[in-house]
């Protein structure tokens, strides 16, 4: 019986810059431009979040920014509506995930089919009924349905409106998929309709599933633990672990030990651990739902942040700020900016400055602050386009 390879040890200055090179924040313009360079990030990433904050822009064009630096909100509007290369779903949130990726949530939408969905338990067969009679005879907005009867809500987040909710509903049944939205406002189509299909494609399998999570997980990650694969999917964790023990078996994945990781575990693929060193004037004003950042505890690990969310934390408790955005400054976090956009006035309001790791050290402070005031130009421009 052959014995586990001895983990590679592994700075967190090389773990970052494998890390960043995954997320292609090690560049300036990784991905080109256009309709097709939101496809392929999308597709890279495996998944964009969406979030309905907007005291600056919303996240899913914050994060689409971050890696395109030419982006504009159409191209999204244009990779859903008319190329109908991504498509919004649940991952650990509501995201955008690629189109060529259907295959693998269908299971999850058989499952809310049969099963129902936990969220939406107060939703009537007369009012499924209602909304896809609506829906069948052409793309539908909540806005369109105006002869609803307003009920109580069952949790904060849920609409008073019964036709929105079974809308949900269908939505995660895979009934409907949203083919369109203007804000937040949601155009709701038939899914066989939208993409044109005679019928569903065939749903992946459990074993299938399994290896989209971890593979996904290895190409926007690079160094990843049994967490960083399943985050927020505790049930996926015992086949995941099962499949990177036969990967390293074969010598596909490679055990790693990051310095203070202590006894979490953490593999990486071998032609994953020589990236290069990140540009030192390279910055990046990132969402607080970036993949850099979503996962706290792994961000802490490599990056020594640990990021505040602190929207709705009560105003005299915060220490960030409301919607405080990390600084990316080559390959160290060095900041936290809490901005809000003023639309109607056309500027970018600065309403906290926190200097944070690295940024802390006076010696640095001046020309550190200089590169980021340069790119909150650039950002400001991106806030008030369009």
């Amino acid at each position: 019986m052959s014995r586990a390879p001895k983990p590679l040890p592994l700075s967190t200055t090389q773990a970052r810059q494998i890390w960043l090179h995954a997320q292609r924040l090690d560049v300036r313009a990784p991905f080109g431009a256009g309709a097709q360079a939101v496809a392929d990030v999308v597709a890279h990433l495996g998944y964009v979040q969406i979030d309905t904050i907007n005291v600056i822009e919303r996240c899913h064009h914050h994060i689409l920014f971050s890696r395109i630096p030419s982006y504009r909100r159409a191209d999204l509007r244009h990779a859903q509506s008319v190329d109908r290369s991504v498509f919004e779903y649940w991952t650990h949130a509501l995201s955008y995930v690629p189109a060529s990726d259907f295959r693998f949530f269908l299971p999850a939408m058989r499952e809310h089919r049969r099963e129902g969905h936990k969220w939406f338990a107060s939703v009537t067969p007369a009012d499924m009924h209602k909304v896809m009679r609506l829906v069948r005879a052409g793309p539908l907005t909540i806005r369109d349905i105006e002869d609803d009867v307003l009920t109580e809500k069952e949790h904060l987040w849920q609409s008073r409106k019964p036709s929105k909710r079974a809308l949900q509903l269908a939505f995660y049944t895979g009934a409907v998929t949203v083919s369109e939205r203007q804000g937040m406002l949601k155009t709701y189509e038939l899914m066989i309709r939208h993409f044109g299909w005679d019928k569903l494609p065939k749903p992946a399998s459990a074993k299938e599933i399994t290896a989209y999570l971890l593979d996904r997980a290895l190409r926007s990650q690079g160094v990843v633990s049994l967490d960083s694969v399943c985050h927020l999917d505790a049930p996926s964790k015992k086949a995941v672990a099962g499949l990177i023990a036969s990967r390293v078996r074969r010598g596909e994945l490679v055990p790693v030990a990051i310095d203070g990781a202590g006894k979490q575990e953490h593999w990486a693929e071998p032609s994953a651990l020589e990236p290069g060193e990140v540009p030192p004037d390279l910055v990046h004003i990132l969402s607080p739902f970036d993949p850099l950042i979503i996962q706290r505890k792994r961000t802490n690990l490599i990056f020594g942040y640990n990021h505040l969310f602190e929207a709705y934390v009560p105003k005299a408790k915060r220490k960030l700020g409301y919607f405080a955005l990390p600084v990316l400054v080559g390959d160290e976090i060095v900041a936290a900016l809490d901005l809000k956009t003023d639309r109607q006035d056309k500027k970018l309001l600065m309403q906290k400055w926190s200097w944070v790791g690295q940024g802390k050290k006076t010696a640095e402070r001046k020309e550190l602050k200089q590169k980021i005031e340069d790119e909150l130009d650039r950002f400001e421009r991106f806030q008030l386009a369009e």
